[in-house]
Formats: C-alpha cells, sequence, structure tokens
C-alpha cells in the first residue's frame, strides 16, 4: 500500500508554536478513511479522529477504534471521558499507539454524551475537568490539549468562561481549541447545536488578549479562506469542522497559504489515483468499498461532472465486490463532462 511521509510531528505544550490549521473531530466524519483522503489534499493540517469514550479504549477493540496509516500523522486522539484515571490511562494507550497529542472533549451536546457525564456538560465542572487534565499529563508525555464551548446553557457568561479557563490551565495545560458557541443541553439536538446558538468570536479573542500564554484556537462556522486568514489575525490556530468534509478540496491551498510549503498542489484526478492503492488494499481485506468513498463524494463540488462522479460512486459502490474500478469510472465522467469534445 502507498503511504505518504509523514511531516513532523506537532510540538510539545511548551513550545510556543503550533499548527495553524486543524480539521474538527466529527462522529461518523473523521475516520481513519477520510483522514488518510485528506492527506491526499494537505500534508500539513492538524487531523482529529472521531470522539472515542474512555470506556471504549479501555474495552473495546483497539485496533479497530485507534488504528491508523503513519500516513495520517500528525493526529489528534480524541477521548470523552470524566473519570481522570480511566482518563489517565487512555493517555498513555495513545501514547503508544503513537498519537501526537490528546484531547478531552468538552464540547459534545449529545444527550448520550450528557448520559455518561462528559462533552459539554463538563463545562460547569471546572474542577473535574482540571482533575482529568492533570492526570492525563501526569500519564504521557504528548501534549494534552481541551476542545470546549464558550459556555453551556446559561453557563454562558465570559466571567464563566474564563474561570474555566484558568482553573485547567492552573494544571499546566497550555492548549486550548474553543468552539465559539454556548451548547444548550436541553431543546436543541447536536445538529442544532453546531447552527443556532450564536457565534461569538469576539469571547475567543478576548480570551487571547487575557491569556496571551494559552495556545488558543477558534472553531465555529469557518468555511473560507480568508475567515482562516482574518481569524488567524486575533489567535493562534483555526479549527474547520462541517466545510472541511463538504468542501474538502478547500485545503489544496491550505499548506501553501498557511505552512509555507514548497509543495505542489495535487489536482482532484492526482487525488483520486493516489487513492486507487489505498481502496485496493482495503477492499481486498473485505471492507465494503462505500466505507472509503462516502467520504469522497464532495471532491468535485463546484466542478463539471460532479452530479456524474456522485451518482456514479452512490449508486455501484455499494455493489458486492465493488473496487477501484468505480472511481476510475467516475473519474472518466468527470473528465468527459470537463473536455466533452474529448473521447475518455
Amino acid at each position: 500500500m502507498t503511504v505518504l511521509a509523514s511531516p513532523n510531528s506537532i510540538p510539545g505544550p511548551n513550545s510556543g508554536v503550533g499548527y495553524a490549521v486543524s480539521i474538527a473531530p466529527m462522529m461518523d466524519r473523521t475516520d481513519r478513511h477520510y483522514r488518510y483522503f485528506m492527506r491526499q489534499i494537505t500534508q500539513r493540517t492538524l487531523l482529529y479522529t472521531e470522539m472515542v469514550t474512555a470506556q471504549a479504549i479501555k474495552y473495546g477493540d483497539r485496533d479497530l477504534l485507534l488504528g491508523f496509516s503513519p500516513a495520517e500523522k500528525p493526529l489528534v486522539l480524541q477521548v470523552g471521558g470524566d473519570d481522570p484515571q480511566l482518563l489517565a490511562e487512555c493517555a498513555r494507550i495513545a501514547e503508544d499507539f503513537g498519537y501526537d497529542e490528546i484531547n478531552l472533549n468538552v464540547g459534545c451536546p449529545s444527550d448520550r454524551v450528557q448520559s455518561g457525564n462528559f462533552g459539554a456538560c463538563l463545562m460547569a465542572q471546572p474542577e473535574l475537568v482540571a482533575e482529568c487534565i492533570a492526570a492525563m499529563m501526569a500519564a504521557t508525555t504528548i501534549p494534552v490539549s481541551v476542545k470546549h464551548r464558550i459556555g453551556v446553557d446559561d453557563l454562558d457568561s465570559y466571567d464563566a468562561l474564563t474561570k474555566f479557563v484558568e482553573t485547567v490551565a492552573a494544571t499546566g495545560c497550555q492548549r486550548f481549541t474553543v468552539h465559539a458557541r454556548k451548547a444548550w443541553l436541553k431543546g436543541l439536538s447536536p445538529k442544532e447545536n453546531r447552527t443556532v446558538p450564536p457565534l461569538r468570536y469576539e469571547d475567543v479573542y478576548r480570551l487571547k488578549r487575557d491569556f496571551p500564554h494559552l495556545w488558543l484556537e477558534i472553531n465555529g462556522g469557518i468555511k473560507t479562506l480568508a475567515q482562516t486568514h482574518a481569524h488567524l489575525a486575533q489567535v493562534d490556530a483555526v479549527m474547520i469542522g462541517r466545510a472541511a468534509y463538504e468542501t474538502p478540496y478547500l485545503f489544496a491551498e491550505y499548506d501553501r497559504q498557511f505552512f509555507s510549503s514548497k509543495e505542489a498542489v495535487k489536482t482532484r484526478s492526482q487525488i483520486v489515483h493516489a487513492m486507487l492503492p489505498y481502496i485496493d488494499h482495503w477492499t481486498a481485506q473485505g471492507l465494503k468499498l462505500n466505507s472509503i468513498t462516502r467520504h469522497l463524494l464532495m471532491l468535485f463540488h463546484g466542478q463539471p461532472g460532479s452530479r456524474s462522479w456522485r451518482r456514479l460512486i452512490t449508486e455501484n459502490a455499494c455493489l458486492p465486490g465493488a473496487g477501484s474500478a468505480v472511481l476510475k469510472e467516475a473519474l472518466a465522467a468527470v473528465e468527459q463532462a470537463a473536455h466533452p469534445s474529448v473521447l475518455v
């Protein structure tokens, strides 16, 4: 199987430097196949796993839950939990697996997460979060970070936000990713919590001014290169979520613009060809093709032939024995749409 050379690991928590752009952890989105696909587009953007619960890491199939290709690095494992000792064990496991960082989820508002007393509900328990982070930091040499909201329910004042950050930072944790929306734990679905509460970017900017020694990353509603540049004038880094899934080729210019990379940007066609050996590897092991190709559907977003690309993959990737030939056929349709006078 062909793999990319892995870029340097992310720096330690006290280095004062870090990655300017990352792709957010997204449930049912940022699995290992999506991450490998994105590495064909950007080699420098920091990638995250989906959130994995601490209980699943301790008792589940770790190779299935935590396995990744070296080509995906630099890579962060995001975990969910509220038991300091169990999270410390997860931190040790993450380091043993080769992850570059471990991140605690204090932002997810789903009912399942709330019932386990982790995710966004922990915003109301900064001392417990600090205890968890301290235990994780003591158990590993890789950076430990936190992803959280600006508030939860009626606990959404700037003073409450600063108390949370100040309490957690007292452990020595220096990496914070802040989703610039509060979370409503009752009355809004997880999807609505990504769009309904208003964005309060200024709260995150102010947080950076008040805690200049911390590495602060902003998240929420960021979709374009121009928006990324604007935020980086105020904070240290930008995390992009749904736009990274809905318009993945957006990241083709990110290495060049935000990481001063001199490597050539791959065309969409080159990205498809780079995925073919990977697909052959996994389908030969019995993986269904659509487990990989579902992440590629938006590669040609906004381009001639994009509808044919999505249709051919959707209709054929689920068929028994489907393999890389499906992508070759879909790519041929795209190229025919782009150059209708040329026989493909």
